[in-house]
């Protein structure tokens, strides 16, 4: 099993005929993806052709879904327009919109945010790696990637990763799978201060999917979303769990690369977090090198084998 999507999720692609979405939807063809349709407004009844796959390229994310059945989309909009491209997702009834764009303006997420109050549609991002369920193929071919993620450092199995921060979600990926030990799904929840979906809520579906044994869960300051996480960790799961938290040596009252990762109170510095984690239970990886040698420490003490 895995969270969010699986090898069979179909996917639109907004922005697909844009250098960056063209990238990475080519990216994703090749990993396996079911990429079914592309959205640019203007250019409906085009194709977009990459080895032999003939996406079909749609007006509007409802005429895509309408035609193709396609139930998650992944947005590779420029930010002054992204705001809408998610609201897009909401009106067509999606199951899930993955928005890549870094830069949308916060009063645009502050609206998206209130319309989407109550819909079916679940948000991940902006700003964000995106999702990937790893399949069996070569370099974990045949599962489904949806972002800008290297799919080929991944490996099919049961330790899920959450991230604010895609680089940090690459590099705990790549030690789980370079010590033989694969990924049920990671997701990057990305890192601006109005976004969709928060560690808690991806915590939560790893707890409940059987597939996931153990999760890795990678913060940084700014906000409350971590400490919120590990109390709820701590109350509620019983599956190993390791965590790093980026920013220690950050300034106070500086933002430091996201949008998000400010200080602001007293539970916002990496120390609070670090401490909050360890309260919890939660096994901490000192640098970003020991991510996966802290999960295996957890997991060895839950009694529980990671392969």
């Amino acid at each position: 099993m895995s969270i969010l999507i699986s090898p069979d999720t179909k996917i639109i692609v907004q922005g697909i005929t844009g250098a960056f979405g063209a990238k990475h939807a080519q990216l994703s063809l090749d990993y396996g993806t079911k990429v079914v349709a592309g959205v640019t407004p203007g250019k409906g009844g085009q194709f977009f052709e990459h080895n032999g796959a003939k996406v079909p390229i749609y007006n509007s994310v409802a005429d895509a879904a309408k035609a193709t059945g396609a139930t998650v989309s992944v947005i590779f909009v420029p930010p002054p327009f992204a705001g809408d491209a998610i609201l897009e997702c909401v009106d067509a009834n999606l199951d899930l919109a993955v928005a890549i764009t870094e830069g949308i303006p916060i009063k645009d997420m502050v609206r998206v945010k209130r319309a989407m109050a109550g819909s079916k549609t679940r948000l991940v991002g902006p700003n964000c790696p995106g999702i990937v369920t790893p399949g069996t193929g070569k370099d974990s071919s045949g599962g489904c990637r949806i972002g800008i993620a290297p799919g080929y450092i991944h490996k099919k199995g049961h330790v899920g990763v959450v991230s604010r921060s895609g680089t940090l979600t690459y590099e705990a990926v790549f030690q789980l799978t370079s010590k033989g030990i694969g990924q049920s799904t990671s997701v990057g929840i990305g890192g601006d201060p109005v976004n969709g979906t928060s560690h808690l809520d991806v915590i939560k579906l790893f707890n409940a999917d059987p597939d996931t044994h153990a999760i890795i869960l990678i913060g940084e300051i700014g906000g409350n979303a971590e400490v919120e996480a590990a109390r709820w960790i701590k109350a509620n799961c019983k599956k190993p769990v390791a965590g790093f938290i980026a920013g220690a040596t950050a300034p106070a009252g500086r933002r430091m690369g996201h949008a998000g990762a400010i200080v602001g109170g007293a539970e916002d510095t990496a120390a609070a977090k670090i401490a909050v984690f360890k309260e919890c239970g939660i096994e901490v990886a000192v640098t970003p090198s020991d991510m996966a040698d802290a999960l295996l420490r957890s997991a060895k003490a839950k009694g529980v084998t990671l392969s």
